[in-house]
């Protein structure tokens, strides 16, 4: 796809300047793993919704005529990525611009964010919900946590427990939707949180890692940045998530031992280097 040899990605999210996550997480990530990063802003902040206080800017309105500049340019990718949306018409958009950009070898990652904990966030209405299953149907690979797992297929959540059977009928609901390949994350198994894997043409597995820390803001952005740029660069999405999963931890530890406050993310920075080497 690249004419330039080097793999590219246009990534829809947020841009919060402080509190790691979003956009201030993919773009480092991707380009440690030798991916242009391609920023697409759905709003900005000056800090995530996690803090008392935040600056908040819509970007919503802006959106065409930024992507009608890439059209015009004749700009092609190897991935698109999406991450938080925040209305109907975002979604709408996101819709648009992957039938706009997608060529026959452009892999697309949505990352569904709802909701956690077993609850929607406050602000996806109905309509949200079911603009997302539609999103949700042009995906490559769909990276939805337990809870909106659960959202996305209508089924009834709780926190542990969940066999393999459970969990692969599940993942076929979303497949249902039209995900080729469906990555379900963030499961409670004890001591350990699991990833379930449900990979085109391969057998489902079950990834887990040891819990470390405490649950942190951002950790999901940095999981979904370090799966869709090893996906896009052609690796098994199986491999994808093991070294997601396992960064994602040693960044809780790492943070943790430096006494990062919580609700600044985690120090990522600190365990970069391991990114760039990876082949």
């Amino acid at each position: 796809m690249s004419q330039f040899h080097q793999k590219k990605v246009a990534m829809i999210n947020d841009l919060s300047g402080y509190g790691r996550c979003s956009l201030t997480v993919a773009v480092p990530i991707l380009s440690a793993m030798k991916v242009q990063c391609c920023p697409v802003p759905t709003s900005i902040l000056s800090n995530h919704t996690g803090f008392p206080v935040y600056f908040f800017d819509d970007y919503t309105a802006k959106l065409p005529a930024y992507l009608e500049k890439w059209g015009e340019l004749g700009l092609e990718f190897d991935g698109i990525v999406s991450g938080f949306l925040g209305s109907v018409e975002q979604i709408r958009i996101v819709e648009d611009m992957i039938g706009r950009f997608k060529g026959p070898e452009t892999k697309v990652v949505v990352d569904p964010i709802m909701g956690d904990n077993g609850k929607k966030y406050a602000t996806y209405t109905e309509p949200m919900c079911e603009g997302m299953r539609r999103l949700v149907g042009l995906g490559d690979v769909v990276t939805p946590n337990l809870t909106e797992a659960c959202i996305l297929t209508d089924r009834p959540y709780r926190r542990e427990g969940w066999t393999i059977r459970e969990l692969d009928a599940l993942a076929e609901d979303i497949r249902s939707l039209g995900a080729r390949s469906v990555v379900i994350t963030g499961i409670s198994q004890g001591v350990y949180l699991a990833n379930y894997v449900v990979e085109q043409g391969r057998e489902p597995v079950i990834c887990r890692t040891k819990r470390v820390g405490r649950e942190r803001p951002g950790t999901g952005d940095v999981f979904a940045s370090v799966v869709s740029a090893a996906f896009v660069r052609g690796f098994p999405l199986e491999r994808a998530v093991r070294l997601a999963s396992s960064f994602v931890r040693d960044c809780i530890r790492k943070s943790e031992e430096l006494e990062i406050p919580v609700e600044n993310g985690v120090c990522f920075e600190e365990l970069m280097d391991r990114l760039t080497r990876i082949r």
